[in-house]
């Protein structure tokens, strides 16, 4: 047998309290008794009630499991592999405070809402970086997201392509594949900058594999100027570069894999949109395993103390009968 909690202050002060005031009460009506050569034996009937009564509410306050019985237990969860785009133009800020920020901002949220789905990051610009394979660790995750900035990648342009690859070998690899390939999914985030060209080649093993893609654009179709420095990024001109959301690639590869096209501008934010999206998937069977379990049965002796407590009502000691 399980208790919910143990015996403390309270039950002690409770059956040290009902000792003492019951104790001198017994006392004065054997004596009362005595003194006036009456029965007293009910007395002790009712104390052996009322004891039981204590005992049993005790019991019930204490929480009791027993019976104990076999329950199925599931782990069922997605892996979701985020690939974000660090190339300079995610420092444009015609979405503030800058397009990065606002984009660590709202993946704190998306990592929240799937806690008990594995997620990884990976970083691209040029080139494809892992920033943190899959995992449940939500701390892990959101101290990569605080830590990420334009820096972390080679200077250059944007290329979805070295990052898809990634994506998709690590979601694929014998070691980490557990299951259906409908539960993987993979997240790219970038302003629709694309200047690669063997995108479509990944994204038609993407779509071959059954995974699916979800695109988030980040900015404005009018454009913004790009940090640097003090100031802002100029060209060799010394004019202002303005960088624009590109989001036809975006929807174009999320059409092609069975994904959605999801945006993030200046009126606009459809994170929570994707996360709607994303739980509404299917997740695959981790884990299966039989546990015991037991039911707290602390009502079978609150019932029975109900019952002692009506039959004592009934009872009654009397010392003078007339």
């Amino acid at each position: 047998m399980d208790w919910y909690r143990q015996l403390g202050a309270t039950e002690f002060a409770f059956i040290l309290g009902f000792l003492l005031f019951y104790g001198l009460y017994v006392f004065r009506v054997v004596h009362v008794a005595r003194v006036l050569n009456t029965p007293f034996a009910r007395i002790f009937i009712k104390l052996g009630v009322r004891t039981l009564f204590l005992a049993l509410i005790i019991v019930a306050i204490l929480g009791p499991s027993f019976g104990g019985s076999k329950r199925e237990v599931k782990a069922i969860g997605k892996d979701i592999m985020i690939c974000i785009d660090l190339s300079k133009s995610m420092d444009a800020f015609d979405i503030q405070p800058t397009r990065l920020e606002k984009v660590k901002n709202e993946m704190k949220k998306l990592v929240a809402a799937f806690n008990s789905d594995r997620i990884g990051l990976i970083i691209f610009g040029s080139e494809a970086f892992m920033q943190c394979p899959l995992t449940y660790d939500q701390n892990a995750l959101n101290l990569f997201i605080e830590t990420m900035n334009t820096g972390l990648v080679p200077v250059g342009g944007t290329e979805f392509g070295p990052a898809l690859r990634m994506a998709l070998n690590k979601l694929t690899n014998e070691k980490e594949h557990i299951g259906d390939t409908k539960s993987k999914i993979i997240v790219l985030i970038s302003d629709g900058e694309d200047f690669g060209k063997d995108t479509d080649e990944y994204v038609k093993e993407i779509e071959k594999n059954n995974i699916r893609l979800f695109t988030l654009g980040v900015g404005t179709e009018r454009g913004g100027n790009i940090y640097a420095g003090s100031g802002v990024k100029k060209d060799k001109d010394g004019s202002p570069v303005v960088s624009k959301l590109n989001s036809r690639s975006l929807r174009e590869i999320a059409d092609k894999t069975g994904g959605q096209y999801f945006e993030i501008n200046e009126s606009r934010n459809d994170v929570s949109r994707m996360i709607n999206t994303i739980s509404r998937i299917e997740g695959e069977l981790r884990d299966a395993r039989l546990v015991d379990v037991t039911a707290n049965k602390y009502f079978y002796f609150l019932a029975g103390a109900v019952v002692l407590f009506l039959l004592d009502i009934m009872l009654s000691v009397k010392t003078i009968s007339i």
